[in-house]
Formats: structure tokens, sequence, C-alpha cells
């Protein structure tokens, strides 16, 4: 049988969601949880890699078990697991699904908010990247217009990460000016490893007047990620909602 889980992490102090040799992951701590609670080896496969210091506030695994989950024992055992977590992690619910659902592959987009401070906050500092400077918020958005016209981020990726394509559609990016702050928000099929980041970075630099809008289409055609601006902290990223198909998710 089949399962979804629906979770949610603060990544302060993990290396990221995949198992990594002589590291703490997310995949690594609820694979513990979950095969301590069944009693029986757990291996997840996640909806897809966030890097270390990387929060997610809604994310999905998915993992086989031989005996079927009853559904009235559903609430106590997300109560019983999130007791065996740390507080870095919280499990909102499990559910079934047809065995061919898969967390990574079924996704249709994922969903990133990165998060700004314009002014000291102490009660945010460990989620969101202080910048004091200014920021053109009307000229940064104009630049976003920018990254639909393309498909290849190769200048937003780290190099070596063993991926087929650099391709990626996009679907929505924005910045919405708050009180004290930022955000930003982009949605698009798949990321590469450090993009949303990367690409963070790169408007900020058209925000603070060092390049242009124009520059933004050189920058993309080099495919080369030196041309690309600055990689703003992990801190500040959250992997805010991940859509799929209607109905795959038996909720």
């Amino acid at each position: 049988m089949r399962y979804f889980l629906h979770l949610a992490y603060n990544g302060s102090n993990f290396h990221g969601w995949q198992i990594q040799n002589n590291a703490i992951t997310v995949q690594q701590v609820l694979n513990d949880a979950l095969s301590l609670y069944f009693r029986t080896p757990i291996e997840l496969n996640g909806a897809g890699r966030t890097d270390a210091g990387v929060h997610a506030s809604d994310y999905y695994a998915h993992f086989e078990l031989e005996n079927p989950i009853i559904d009235s024992e559903i609430p106590k055992i997300v109560y019983k697991l999130n007791g065996l977590l740390t507080n870095d992690v919280l499990i909102y619910n499990i559910f079934h699904v047809e065995d061919s659902a898969h967390a990574r592959f079924d996704a249709i987009s994922r969903t990133y908010k990165y998060y700004i401070n314009t002014k000291k906050n102490i009660f945010n500092i460990d989620f969101s990247y202080t910048f004091y400077g200014r920021l053109d918020v009307e000229k940064m958005n104009e630049a976003c217009k920018v990254l639909f016209a393309y498909t290849d981020f190769s200048c937003f990726s780290k190099s070596n990460t063993q991926t087929k394509t650099n391709n990626c559609k996009i679907m929505q990016a924005n910045w919405e000016q708050i009180d004290n702050g930022l955000i930003f928000t982009i949605t698009a099929d798949r990321f590469l490893r450090n993009m949303v980041r990367a690409v963070v970075g790169t408007l900020m630099e058209i925000g603070k007047g060092n390049i242009e809008i124009e520059d933004i289409h050189k920058i993309i055609e080099s495919k080369n990620r030196s041309k690309a601006g600055f990689s703003v902290p992990a801190k500040g990223l959250f992997l805010s909602n991940i859509e799929y198909p209607q109905g795959l998710l038996k909720k």
C-alpha cells in the first residue's frame, strides 16, 4: 500500500532534504521515525530536494507499507509520529494513494517564497534575509517578466548537478512589498539546485541599480552561473506549495 505524507520542516539545522553521508537531513530523520513506529524499514521518496538551510511549509513524500493503515487510526499515528520527531519537523497528515502515485514525478508545480526584511526584526531574523539598502521593486517586477520568455536556466544552477536538463517552465514570478519587507514568489514545474536563490540575488542587483533589465536576457542566454547575481542566504527561502493533479491526493 502506498501512502503520502504531508509535512513541513524548519531547515535551519538540516543539510537539506535528501539523505547524505555524515550529515543530518530531513529524509533521514523521517525515515528513522517512521521505521521505528511501524517496526519495519521505511524509505521515503520526497517531492524534491531542498538545499541546506531551506525550509518547507508544504511538502509531500510517499512510502510503502505492507499492511494497510485504518483510516480512523491516522490522527493517532500522526500524533505519535510527531512525538518521535524534534520540533524541526511537523507531520500534517497521512493518506492513502494509488500505488502508481509518486510524490516527485506527479507534481505539476512547485512554489517558493523568499522573505526579505528591510528593517531589523528580531522575531523572524532566522527565517528571512535582512537587507537595509534601497530596492526598486517596480524594476524588479518588470525583470521578472523576462523569465517567462526562457526555459533554459543553466545560469541560475549550481554546476555538476547531474541533471538531464536545465529546462524549467516558470509560471509565476513577482515581488510583493509588505510592511518593512518584501516577498518574492516563484512557481515552476521544476527547479534547479540553488536556482531560486540565484534568481533572487540577480533580481536584487537590478533593484539596486547595478544592472539593467535588458541584462537579464544576456545572463540567461550565457548559460553561465558566473554571469548571474549572488545567491541569497538559504534561511529566507520556503517551499510553500506543491500542486498535484486533481484527485491524486485522497485527503
